[in-house]
């Protein structure tokens, strides 16, 4: 027998459920993909990348037989890359071992690379239709109102807490519609902030409503100072060609291509340190010849202000890769080719849209 409040955001979720591409599908791989794309990513942003993605790879073994490097192309702007990477070797490991289908036992999709506890729950869940509740931001933050939880989120006491009370309201067979219409409160009514419970269905159960504490909950550790760093990258030119640097497969960016560089030192110019970077990782010298763009972003635990000179190599020397995987010079129009995080396809597309004269 259902809950009441199960009732009522099942009724809700029929009449309100949001239309994205992946829903409605019989395929458990277009929802794995789609999970895994939403970690650490809005929907809005997901969609077009999944469309794309579909497209390329409609199944594990067309996934398992592309290259890396394809992967990482079809997935360059998510951010994240790790994800695409463990999608791709799961995809090998379920044409290996399962016959190109996902497995439907929670414990047996965690041992997949790339999916955790949640992404499991939510597979096993809205896949396969298992009764496992799961979590994630919204489904957080809509429990920890209806609880009304004083228990900061995103700690091992508050996911005990929100999971013992959700598994409490789990319908029987119907955990995945459940699990998705936690997700659509969260994102359309429960909001982080100035949430719109005047029109929430579960109103009536919010315990953080009834309390008027719907502002003050959930509770959130205080957020950390992003620490920043001054960065400098080579736009190094020769024979009309450009220079790009694989990235070591393991770590940020892990197999990406960028325009080598990296961080200044205190007190260190910007000169100086790319100098530097490019002897350390290059073995090579360079001429600095003028600046070419600042770029900024925020990653997850810092943020980086980029400065990208373009260079020349004197005496006809040769770069040798001695920290990254690999060197390659490449024309202009080949720079598309090339997966690259957000700032080098910055730097890339400033040198398609001004049509760098190469020496």
């Amino acid at each position: 027998m259902l809950s009441p409040l199960a009732t009522q955001i099942l009724a809700w979720y029929a009449e309100n459920a949001r239309p994205l591409p992946w829903r409605g599908r019989s395929s458990p791989y277009a929802v794995w993909i789609s999970e895994v794309m939403l970690q650490q990513t809005r929907v809005e942003t997901v969609v077009p990348y999944y469309l794309r993605w579909m497209e390329r790879f409609p199944d594990v073994v067309t996934l398992a037989n592309a290259t890396e490097e394809e992967v990482l192309r079809y997935w360059e702007g998510l951010g994240y890359y790790a994800r695409a990477r463990n999608l791709w070797r799961a995809a090998q490991k379920l044409q290996q071992e399962y016959q190109g289908q996902l497995p439907q036992d929670r414990a047996a999709l965690r041992q997949l690379p790339g999916i955790g506890a949640y992404t499991a729950a939510a597979i096993a869940s809205i896949a396969f239709g298992r009764d496992e509740a799961t979590l994630d931001g919204n489904i957080r933050r809509v429990l920890a109102r209806l609880i009304a939880s004083q228990t900061p989120l995103r700690t091992p006491q508050s996911d005990r807490e929100l999971l013992q009370f959700a598994r409490t309201h789990l319908p029987s067979g119907q955990a995945g519609e459940f699990n998705q219409a936690m997700m659509d409160l969260g994102a359309t009514i429960c909001a982080p902030r100035q949430p719109r419970c005047e029109i929430c269905p579960l109103s009536a159960h919010c315990q953080a409503f009834q309390l008027g504490l719907q502002n003050e909950i959930p509770v959130t550790k205080p957020k950390k100072v992003l620490p920043h760093y001054v960065v400098t990258a080579a736009v190094i030119v020769q024979n009309g060609q450009f220079l790009l640097a694989q990235r070591p497969k393991r770590g940020l960016l892990g197999g990406m291509w960028e325009f080598p560089g990296g961080k200044c030192l205190e007190n260190e110019s910007l000169e100086a340190c790319l100098k530097r970077e490019i002897r350390e990782e290059l073995n090579l010298g360079i001429e600095v010849e003028q600046p070419f763009g600042v770029y900024r972003h925020a990653y997850t635990h810092y943020r980086v202000t980029l400065h990208a000179f373009l260079c020349s190599i004197p005496n006809g020397n040769q770069p040798s890769p001695i920290e990254g995987q690999a060197l390659r010079w490449v024309e202009q129009q080949e720079l598309a080719h090339f997966p690259m995080g957000k700032i080098d396809r910055q730097i890339a597309r400033q040198i398609l849209n001004e049509g760098i004269k190469c020496s």
